[in-house]
């Protein structure tokens, strides 16, 4: 008697499994290919534009230079707190000093920088838009007198505010004994000045296209200002909203690395402009890994957005594409 097989996987789960992988991995392989051949014809005042092999070697350079600078941390530590029980143990009542690691960023710690003063920026801007843009869209009359001057900052490039931001951050925020440094100030509001337009104005028309029977079924209950917006308002102009925070968090990323090139705040900008002014044969190597590192962290970004939304929103058919 002949046993029947049973398939391990059914056509449709092969035709999944080659559209959501192997269409992909071909796409990236040819990427790649197509990246390896033409940069081996271009050569630059630094040498030959590096291929992939090039790059993966100064990734594999960056992460040992962070290793190393973590063990140099950790010996740093524990050679003073070994000095200071020998004093202590001599004098207890001696004052030590206990000094941080001063050593220099690595890069793996200047993208948390960055990512810390990107969501420095974002979060302040979501304050003020995601307020501006419930009042606006509840009042037709008020969006009308606020969209000329929405429409009038919304496309001014960061490279314009940064001038104007410096000057008034070093104006305002004096200090002998500063909290933040003034770069890290400057990029952060030249983020949020940038980004905050795109949630304003989802969250305006958001709220502005919620059912008007929901609107009714509030007025019938006589539900208060806040009520209405937390219970009616809000749940309903959640994707709208989520759609201009995912806008403006990839905004606020693109505009984190040039404030920071430009601010000198520390951070993946200004990793790449001090490796453009090194002018070193790994310098291109080392530029191509950070703009990579870019453009994963902003994938990244894009899909925690999109996790948060599917997590808080009524709609859980949210596709993470």
């Amino acid at each position: 008697m002949k046993l029947s097989r049973t398939k391990v996987f059914t056509d449709e789960q092969y035709s999944v499994l080659i559209r959501t992988y192997i269409f992909p991995l071909i796409a990236v392989a040819l990427f790649l290919g197509l990246w390896g051949i033409s940069a081996s014809q271009v050569q630059t005042s630094l040498g030959q534009l590096p291929g992939p092999t090039a790059v993966f070697q100064q990734a594999s350079n960056l992460v040992d230079e962070h290793i190393a600078a973590r063990e140099k941390e950790v010996s740093f530590l524990e050679r003073q707190e070994k000095r200071n029980a020998a004093k202590l143990e001599k004098d207890p009542d001696a004052v030590v000093k206990i000094r941080p690691y001063t050593g220099k960023a690595t890069f793996f710690d200047q993208i948390f920088t960055s990512l810390f003063t990107v969501f420095t920026g974002f979060i302040m801007a979501s304050l003020i838009a995601i307020p501006i843009g419930i009042i606006t869209g509840l009042s037709n009359d008020l969006y009308r007198s606020i969209n000329p001057i929405v429409q009038l900052l919304k496309p001014i490039s960061p490279l314009a505010w940064l001038p104007i931001v410096t000057m008034v951050v070093s104006a305002v925020y004096v200090s002998d004994d500063p909290m933040f440094d003034k770069s890290y100030l400057t990029s952060a509001f030249t983020v949020m000045l940038c980004c905050m337009w795109p949630t304003l104005i989802n969250t305006a028309v958001g709220v502005s296209t919620v059912d008007k029977d929901l609107i009714n079924v509030s007025k019938v209950l006589r539900l208060g200002w806040f009520t209405k917006v937390y219970k009616i308002i809000l749940p309903s102009a959640v994707p709208m909203i989520f759609t201009g925070l995912r806008l403006s968090l990839s905004i606020g990323w693109m505009v984190l690395i040039a404030a920071e090139m430009l601010a000198q705040n520390p951070g993946l900008g200004k990793f790449v402009w001090d490796e453009f002014q090194n002018g070193s044969s790994n310098s291109l190597g080392r530029i191509m890994v950070a703009v990579i590192a870019i453009g994963i962290v902003g994938y990244m970004l894009d899909r925690g957005m999109l996790m948060l939304q599917k997590k808080v929103s009524w709609d859980k058919s949210v596709v993470l594409r």
